[in-house]
């Protein structure tokens, strides 16, 4: 039972355990790697975790894809015919979700070819991948854990005592914004801070607090920088 079921796909030569199970790996492993560069190297303002998770995925799907197509042109405009039914019915917005889309086609496609064996062994990787990218949150950054906001009545040129004090509570201090009001009522500023102790908080808040010509100080927890 078990021979007939991995001697079963209709192709010019039965299916290779070793050799599906490693391309579909390898795929993963490539994706993997491009993704880990593309978190350590992406600067601009937008960043979305199921992107870099559907650069993880997809190399897996595509292989998979080209096992199922396996130089068979009918199989190869069936598959362009769903997707083009897909496309058109259907708005998705994230990535991921078409990530998805597509791998429950390619599986449909790889079962109504009789390629069972490909079909469940791209079933069982795809799965143990998506459960990987949950389970460990592959693909979230945590720059910043604390936002911190105040209002400074003294000249700009003095605001530099501040941030002096806030490096020393925090491993990154980022201003994410500054805006000056009208009449010279003085500056609101904004901070993304990292913080080197999490829980002295109130330490933090207490000697900002303290300092002559600050006012208004409002604090808050960041969540995890999944997407911006």
């Amino acid at each position: 039972m078990v021979e007939w079921f991995f001697r079963s796909d209709y192709t010019a030569a039965p299916v290779s355990v070793p050799e599906t199970v490693l391309g579909l790996l390898l795929a993963f492993v490539c994706g993997q790697v491009i993704a880990w560069v593309y978190i350590m190297t992406h600067s601009g303002l937008s960043y979305s975790r199921t992107f870099v998770n559907s650069l993880v995925l997809i190399p897996v799907i595509v292989s998979l894809v080209m096992m199922v197509l396996s130089n068979n042109i009918v199989t190869a405009f069936g598959l362009m015919a769903v997707f083009a039914i897909v496309r058109f019915r259907n708005i998705l917005r994230d990535t991921l979700d078409t990530s998805y889309i597509l791998g429950v086609i390619v599986l449909g496609m790889g079962c109504g070819t009789f390629r069972y064996a490909t079909a469940t062994m791209g079933c069982a990787i795809m799965a143990l991948v998506l459960i990987y990218l949950w389970y460990t949150g592959f693909g979230t950054r945590h720059r910043y854990d604390y936002i911190l906001n105040f209002h400074w009545d003294r000249p700009l040129s003095e605001a530099s005592l501040v941030e002096s004090l806030l490096k020393r509570h925090s491993r990154k201090t980022i201003c994410a914004s500054q805006r000056t009001r009208e009449a010279g009522t003085g500056t609101d500023f904004s901070y993304r801070l990292l913080l080197r102790d999490p829980k002295r908080v109130e330490d933090l808040l207490s000697d900002v607090q303290s300092t002559a010509g600050v006012s208004r100080v409002s604090g808050m927890r960041a969540e995890e920088e999944s997407e911006i």
